[in-house]
């Protein structure tokens, strides 16, 4: 039984943030998520884990135990949960129990052993029995989910605190874009309230603060803030187009790479002669672990690395073409946005909100 300092609280209760005098529960976070339209993918990938679970008791799927202890391993490493006192004690500050804990892990197993198509129940969230939804909030906790949900409504907690005013045509705007989302129609919206628990109070909320986060992005993700953060960014965001073959032994490494240099061989030939794997391979400088960054850093296009570990064996590099980012490129763009959000609103949430429940703010 858990000791009076771990024990477990219920859902309603997990106060997950709080701005000024007001706590904010994992609901608030998840309602939240769900107003703006952020929670459809989640729900809809969390009921077809249900479903591959109830599948696999359909047809007496046997559970592998070392597959899913490897999981919860990861998981305990992950969170720096050394004991079992530890991991009792995260889920208990959590709301969790070891049974929930344990079903996660299960439900995830199933839906990645289950090979069919599995068609889950195509049930609404507003309209999903409670019982349901606390299922859901375990699978949130537990995914990490929602600390990004909590660090969401931080954000426009805190933009709401920073603005006072606000323009009624605004609001206007972002309640249409709610409903049209939505697909229902203003006659229909207490219906929906009311299916979720929610009032017109807790929408009227909504709408503001989302409607003052978006006018803060706006003013934001301008041109001249893009380009200064892209300078910044040039060596992190540098695109690195690669050819890779996975080799067996050090010696065979050495070998493939002799024959690339001095040979004159093709990364694939040598591939295809040694019936090694071969794969292309695109990323961005700041995607590789920071341990691995260094030797990408004076690569030039043709240039061949020196092998490195990997798994059980060994891997050989070559560098096709070396690409400083663009300004026009969507993908840059999206993380150039990304970093100005992040330290915009990180920096707002720090002055006018705390965190009340694991994570942390996402920084630059």
């Amino acid at each position: 039984m858990p000791s009076k300092e771990t024990e477990s609280v219920s859902h309603d209760d997990l106060i997950v943030c709080a701005c000024g005098n007001q706590e904010y529960t994992d609901r608030d976070a998840i309602d939240a998520a769900l107003f703006r339209g952020e929670l459809h993918s989640k729900w809809k990938e969390f009921l077809r884990c249900v479903e591959s679970e109830k599948r696999a008791d359909e047809l007496d799927l046997e559970l592998d135990d070392d597959a899913i202890a490897t999981a919860v391993e990861a998981f305990r490493y992950e969170h720096d949960l050394i004991t079992a006192e530890e991991t009792e004690a995260f889920l208990a500050s959590r709301g969790l129990t070891l049974d929930d804990f344990t079903d996660y892990f299960t439900r995830h197993y199933c839906a990645s052993a289950i090979t069919e198509k599995v068609l889950p129940e195509n049930i609404e969230y507003v309209s999903a029995p409670p019982e349901l939804r606390e299922v859901f909030t375990a699978e949130l906790i537990l995914s990490g989910e929602l600390d990004r949900l909590t660090t969401e409504l931080m954000w426009r907690l805190a933009a709401r605190c920073a603005e006072k005013e606000v323009d009624p045509e605004t609001l206007a705007a972002e309640e249409r874009s709610f409903l049209d989302r939505n697909k229902i129609g203003p006659t229909q919206l207490p219906n929906w309230l009311e299916r979720l628990g929610r009032d017109s109070e807790w929408f009227n909320e909504m709408v503001t603060m989302e409607a003052v986060y978006r006018r803060r992005c706006d003013t934001l993700l301008v041109p001249q803030a893009r380009q200064r953060e892209l300078a910044t960014l040039r060596l992190p965001l540098t695109r690195l187009e690669t050819e890779v073959i996975e080799l067996e032994s050090r010696d065979a490494a050495q070998e493939a790479l002799f024959c690339v240099r001095e040979d004159g061989m093709s990364m694939e030939e040598v591939a295809i002669e040694g019936r090694y794997p071969y794969r292309r391979a695109d990323f961005l400088l700041e995607d590789i672990p920071a341990d691995g960054q260094q030797r990408f850093l004076s690569v030039s296009a043709g240039d061949v690395l020196e092998p490195v570990a990997r798994g059980d064996g060994f891997e050989l590099c070559r560098i096709i073409e070396k690409i400083e980012p663009q300004p026009d490129d969507p993908s840059i763009k999206l993380r150039v946005d990304q970093r100005l959000v992040n330290r915009h609103f990180s920096e707002l949430a720090s002055k006018y909100t705390e965190r009340r429940l694991g994570g942390c703010i996402p920084a630059e």
